[in-house]
């Protein structure tokens, strides 16, 4: 299995379906006195060692607490995409998206083989969270609308796949230590700093969670971008009727790293944005290229 310098309130959020990564801005930096889930005790409730196989969950280390929502990054060491569970959702989704729908990978996914990462896509449909990650070797944890992680009948594979449920409209500080402990194990971190599904082809302005936690633990940000037919589709049209989509990845993103207050991190976004709004004019340019080929 989802940022402006300020929160919006319940009038001004924009229109659009929800889906994973749909989510309003983590909150801001947390002060050294928050209270920190390191060191917290053992879960009672923690998943056994049956329901992890099961479920293909790794297996719990000795002294490791667990998370909020039991969610278990493992560690640096692990490589959670030899898991058989997420090697079976990355096949899962590979058919999906190379197959059923039509997915044309532009330019070379430059996420690295190994370490931290975050991914910063635009946001155009539901199935965005599926193509990307049919796009990438790495698995992409992927932060979603709590009221969408919750949902019985799809809560069991969110967990699976390691998403970060969300709570919108608020400054849900659970979310960002989840993200940051993400990245802390080395994981890649999917997001759509939009914070929901875009209204038109133009980007939303993004929110500031993604330059916090990227200057916070010092992790590279890299842009991505997709466009199809899948804009301006419901939920279960998008996902359910066959698309044609296009991807575009972009460098490594290069931002003041030193400067965390209001104005720096307002800054690093603007960077942020820029460089996807980069790919999106270089899609632009290329779908107007192979359009003037096809008619000479």
């Amino acid at each position: 299995m989802t940022q402006s310098d300020e929160e919006q309130s319940p009038k001004d959020e924009r229109p659009g379906d929800a889906a994973a990564g749909d989510v309003d801005a983590p909150a801001p930096a947390m002060s050294s006195n928050e209270p920190s889930t390191e060191g917290a005790k053992e879960n009672p409730e923690a998943p056994t060692r049956g329901r992890r196989r099961r479920e293909g969950l790794p297996r719990r280390r000795r002294g490791g607490p667990e998370a909020e929502e039991r969610i278990d990054f493992g560690t640096k060491d692990d490589r959670p995409e030899g898991w058989w569970a997420i090697r079976f959702w990355r096949a899962v989704v590979i058919l999906l998206s190379r197959l059923y729908h039509q997915l044309s990978v532009r330019t070379r996914n430059p996420l690295p083989a190994s370490g931290a990462a975050i991914l910063v896509s635009n946001h155009i449909s539901a199935l965005d969270p599926v193509l990307l990650s049919a796009a990438s070797p790495r698995l992409i944890i992927w932060m979603m609308a709590r009221e969408y992680y919750d949902l019985k009948s799809l809560n069991w594979f969110f967990k699976i796949v390691r998403a970060i449920p969300v709570t919108r409209g608020a400054h849900d500080t659970s979310a960002t230590r989840l993200a940051i402990r993400a990245l802390h194990a080395g994981r890649v971190l999917g997001v759509f700093p939009e914070g929901r599904i875009e209204t038109s082809e133009e980007l939303l302005p993004f929110h500031i969670g993604v330059a916090m936690m990227a200057i916070k633990t010092g992790v590279p940000v890299y842009p991505a971008y997709l466009e199809g037919t899948t804009r301006g589709k419901e939920m279960v049209q998008a996902v359910a009727l066959p698309n044609v989509i296009t991807l575009q990845f972009g460098p490594k993103i290069e931002f003041d790293r030193t400067d965390s207050s209001k104005e720096g991190l307002a800054k690093a976004t603007e960077a942020i944005q820029a460089a996807v709004e980069t790919l999106r004019q270089r899609e632009i340019e290329t779908r107007a290229r192979l359009a003037k080929a096809a008619v000479s």
